[in-house]
């Protein structure tokens, strides 16, 4: 049974349960010679959720007990058949032994003749897993029915059934914010440790510092050789976004009060969609964009101007992600434009004040947070690119202050460090987490500023 039919099988318990401890619910209070629902401590549809939560739970232990264990109970059934030598080999030889015997007994093939143990292990893994999908389905759906007889008979007027409800809706809140928070968590730790790695193989101080980026490869893991100075990938992440947010802030900021203050609705509603259909384009059309429209166009129209530039550069890759994120900052900056009381506007244009005078001195003050998120937002988006960077800036990870020259930013270098058959223990490739790393930290301390921003120049109004 694949997932889509173990999903059914989880929606259908589901919507049967429910109905059914909807019915009893009602029946219920019919019962009690009131109108249904009428006397019932909570609504018959917090009864119908309570039945349904206690009859599709234990179904689903069932099922995330099967999904955990199952391969590994079944690998203890395959092993005795496998040749001796093999299994006391263990490692890459014993998991490629199993990988073809679940091949084979999935039907996908194995390339080759398949030995007869192989044979012979894939039709008796066949049979264990069809046992284990055949139990688990069993005893997830006896559980699934003792779940929902309790849960039903539970149901009287008095049951509390909505605050089970919430204090269950309260737990999966938690569950999902718990979530976020430790994955977060996951993330620096994991960057953190493999940091320390690199920095066992090259001073904290000549990466942040050096002025000279030159990987190359050794020929042992542990040799360093070239140089890691991280400067020349900093200052150009910071040129091209830079260059981005220069077009993008006035354009996108300029946009969303057009739209939300001057523009008639039916003009608002066909300008709106064109402009968001630009956030959906994929990047890396964005950067064939610039690699063949942009960039050239740039090195004619200075030539004729009598001067040079490169047509990949960093002057190419940040005017095309500048493009790219007006729709982040004027999307987001006409909502919360859209959002600031109408009282407000009235009170200052009654008071004498211009249109343009009560954008710049009310409206923009009061939406000065939700403007500075979505700018905060942009930058982040911009630091972050990779493709377009990749493909226009022209990948040369020298420290120059010139936007018209090829240069390199953070995120491509990430990725050209993690490509190749580079050992992963070695410092040509652990030095791609210490430019995470360095990504996070420089996110961590826009957010720091962005706040401080916002705390310092808010206007607040009762």
């Amino acid at each position: 049974m694949d997932s889509f039919w173990i999903a059914a099988l989880v929606l259908a318990v589901v919507a049967l349960s429910y109905q059914m401890g909807l019915s009893r619910s009602r029946q219920v209070a019919m019962s009690a010679g009131t109108t249904a629902g009428t006397r019932l401590h909570s609504r018959p549809q917090y009864h119908g959720a309570s039945v349904a939560l206690w009859s599709v739970v234990p179904l689903l232990f069932v099922l995330l007990l099967w999904l955990l264990l199952g391969n590994t109970v079944s690998r203890w059934f395959v092993l005795p058949m496998l040749p001796a030598e093999i299994v006391d080999q263990g490692g890459t030889a014993l998991n490629t032994a199993m990988q073809r015997v679940r091949s084979i007994s999935s039907g996908f093939g194995v390339a080759g003749v398949p030995a007869d143990y192989e044979i012979a292990a894939a039709a008796r893994l066949g049979q264990v897993e069809f046992f284990l999908r055949t139990g688990a389905l069993a005893l997830g759906a006896m559980f699934a029915a003792a779940g929902f007889y309790l849960a039903r008979n539970r149901i009287s007027p008095r049951f509390h059934a909505r605050n089970e409800i919430e204090r269950v809706i309260q737990l999966l809140l938690v569950i999902c914010s718990l979530v976020a928070i430790l994955t977060t968590l996951g993330i620096v730790l994991s960057l953190a440790f493999e940091t320390l790695r690199f920095f066992t193989f090259v001073h904290p101080l000549d990466f942040f510092f050096g002025l000279t980026w030159n990987r190359r490869y050794a020929v042992t893991g542990d040799e360093v050789t070239g140089s890691y100075g991280m400067l020349p990938l900093l200052w150009g992440t910071l040129m091209v976004a830079g260059i981005a947010m220069f077009v993008a802030i006035p354009v996108g900021l300029m946009t969303a009060i057009y739209l939300s203050q001057y523009a008639p609705p039916r003009v608002r509603s066909f300008v709106k969609p064109i402009v968001e259909i630009l956030a959906g384009i994929p990047t890396i059309v964005y950067g064939f964009f610039a690699l063949v429209t942009v960039g050239p166009f740039l090195s004619s129209l200075a030539s004729g101007l009598g001067f040079s530039i490169n047509t990949t550069s960093a002057l190419t890759a940040g005017l095309v992600m500048g493009i790219m994120i007006i729709p982040f900052i004027s999307s987001l900056s006409d909502d919360i434009i859209r959002q600031v009381p109408r009282a407000m506007r009235e009170g200052s244009l009654g008071l004498g004040a211009t249109k343009s005078e009560t954008i710049r001195k009310v409206v923009l003050p009061a939406a000065l947070p939700g403007i500075v998120g979505a700018i905060l937002l942009a930058v982040s988006r911009a630091i972050g690119e990779t493709m377009i960077v990749l493909l226009a800036a022209g990948n040369s990870p020298v420290l120059r202050f010139d936007p018209t020259e090829p240069t390199s930013t953070i995120t491509v270098t990430i990725v050209a460090q993690m490509f190749g058959d580079s050992d992963f223990a070695a410092p040509q490739s652990l030095v791609a987490f210490a430019l995470g790393l360095t990504l996070f930290v420089i996110t961590l301390l826009l957010n720091v500023v962005a706040l401080q921003i916002v705390r310092r120049y808010r206007e607040q109004y009762e």
